[in-house]
């Protein structure tokens, strides 16, 4: 029997019962059923997991990992390769995906509570252009059941309740399914560096319930207008802790080593024994391969789940009409330069996946498979959607349709792409520059400068700031950056040179106080 019969066999036997009645949901089944021929705008699929890193996809060039589905959501649409989380700590990134706007106009740079309201979020939008919307998982916003022009939302937040009270629907499903249980029983915790398999029954698991909850909304879908579909995972993100079947696909031995540049050796400390949750610290090769083969594992099962979700759209004739989008918030260090977890401006940190796909009827057939080097961010997702959807696109977005780059229309694409994060674990604070073919990193605490050649060194081995040989470039870059930082005033540029900044600055004035 092959996974897709044996998954909806058990689907269907437990959902039937409980998980997606008890939480009242209701997928518009009373509505007759449309005639699709005649529906002029796509739906339209966002597809996201959480702190997935831009190397660990088949379509990427990883001959290790394995991801067939997200490979083929690839082969017949297009995958950016050099793709950035401008903000990569996971609430300022959806704050881009809301707002289409770059980290500084948005108001978050770096991690804090995503804004109650901005003036123009995404939702909100689609919902005007005539979309019906559904979000599932993890939303990571401020107030946790706060709709933002959805129409309805079930949450996985983790562990996390902002509020007196809160579960989410997935820890409510959880109890109702398996009373007697501890859905964290495995044991490792939201941040940690460990890996374990899963210890409770497949079905439980978080990122089953997500694609659960997905295809009964593709299969029960009945009205009449177009959806938009937000399936976000929360996972690979730790706990790494995949089913075992999928720490049985990997062995630790054919792990990627952690590469460690030149200039890293500040961050090999660590305490001993070393904290599950800790942001630096060498660990060794060997405890870095085997916390990667269960991120690994924890990739293939969201996998896995993405393919249940593409073959419940194929069957139900949805899929040619469907612009299908993949991204993740951000990624993962996993032992890169003695580093863990993210908020730095790092290839392992800052450069996520993104796949594209695009409806059968857009045509630009010729541009399916290929891989486009165009520098895109997650401001640009709600600019792709309105395109999708027939939408205007707001002049004062910083957001960009990514369809531009698939039709051909590269003359005006930005040249580069913006990076920062404020203080987090430590006191470097910093903002970069990138082409994905060379990256200036400016850290303002101390005024320290790395400039990497991408090209030639895409695992940021050497730092070329200090050599006399790029002297020319590293002026250029720091240029671009100064002239990027200008309007910020004299606390980011002053008498035309970088600032020393020693105090943490969570917001921009552009932050919305209020909503």
């Amino acid at each position: 029997m092959n996974y897709h019969s044996r998954s909806r066999i058990t689907r269907r036997m437990f959902l039937r019962r409980t998980a997606l009645i008890s939480t009242g949901v209701a997928f518009g089944a009373d509505t007759a059923r449309p005639d699709r021929r005649a529906r002029p705008k796509p739906n339209i699929l966002y597809l996201m997991t959480d702190q997935h890193r831009g190397d660990c996809l088949g379509c990427a060039g990883n001959k290790v990992i394995k991801t067939p589905h997200l490979d083929s959501i690839a082969a017949d649409g297009v995958v950016f390769s050099s793709a950035y989380s401008s903000t990569p700590s996971c609430t300022p990134a959806r704050s881009a995906i809301l707002t289409g706007l770059s980290p500084w106009r948005h108001g978050m740079i770096g991690y804090g509570r995503v804004a109650g309201k901005y003036p123009f979020e995404l939702p909100d939008a689609l919902r005007n252009a005539g979309y019906y919307l559904f979000g599932i998982g993890k939303m990571h916003w401020y107030p946790q059941r706060k709709l933002r022009g959805y129409h309805k939302i079930l949450l996985d937040e983790s562990g996390r309740a902002q509020a007196k009270g809160f579960i989410s629907d997935y820890r409510r499903w959880f109890k109702e399914q398996a009373p007697d249980l501890d859905p964290d029983a495995t044991g490792i915790g939201w941040n940690d560096y460990r890996g374990k398999t899963y210890v409770l029954p497949e079905r439980l698991h978080p990122t089953m319930w997500t694609a659960d909850t997905a295809v009964d909304f593709i299969e029960k879908y009945d009205r009449t207008e177009p959806f938009m579909l937000k399936v976000s995972f929360a996972r690979p993100h730790s706990p790494y802790d995949p089913p075992k079947r999928f720490a049985e696909m990997y062995d630790a031995d054919d792990m990627p080593a952690p590469v460690v540049g030149d200039w890293a050796a500040q961050y090999a400390l660590h305490d001993d024994p070393p904290k599950p949750s800790l942001w630096h610290g060498d660990l060794g090769v060997r405890q870095a391969k085997e916390s990667r083969l269960a991120y690994y594992g924890s990739v293939t099962f969201i996998d896995e789940q993405i393919g249940r979700i593409l073959a419940a759209l194929k069957e139900r004739g949805m899929y040619d009409n469907t612009m299908i989008m993949f991204f993740a918030d951000h990624g993962d260090m996993l032992g890169d330069h003695h580093l863990w977890r993210k908020t730095y401006a790092y290839e392992g940190s800052a450069r996520i996946p993104m796949l594209l796909r695009w409806p059968k009827s857009m045509g630009m057939n010729s541009q399916r498979g290929k891989t486009l080097p165009q520098p895109v961010e997650l401001r640009d997702v709600l600019p792709t959607c309105l395109d999708a959807a027939g939408a205007s696109i707001p002049d004062n977005l910083d957001g960009k349709s990514m369809l531009d780059p698939v039709r051909g229309r590269t003359e005006n694409w930005r040249p580069f792409i913006d990076l920062e994060h404020s203080m987090c674990y430590n006191k470097d604070h910093w903002n970069a520059l990138t082409d994905g073919k060379v990256k200036y990193i400016y850290y303002a605490f101390d005024g320290r400068e790395e400039l990497f050649d991408l090209s030639r060194d895409p695992d940021e081995l050497h730092n070329l700031a200090p050599k006399q040989a790029h002297k020319s470039t590293l002026l250029k870059w720091r240029q671009h950056i100064v002239d990027h930082l200008s309007e910020r005033g004299e606390q980011f540029v002053s008498d035309g040179k970088l600032t020393i900044r020693k105090k943490r600055l969570l917001h921009s004035p552009h932050y919305p106080r209020s909503g």
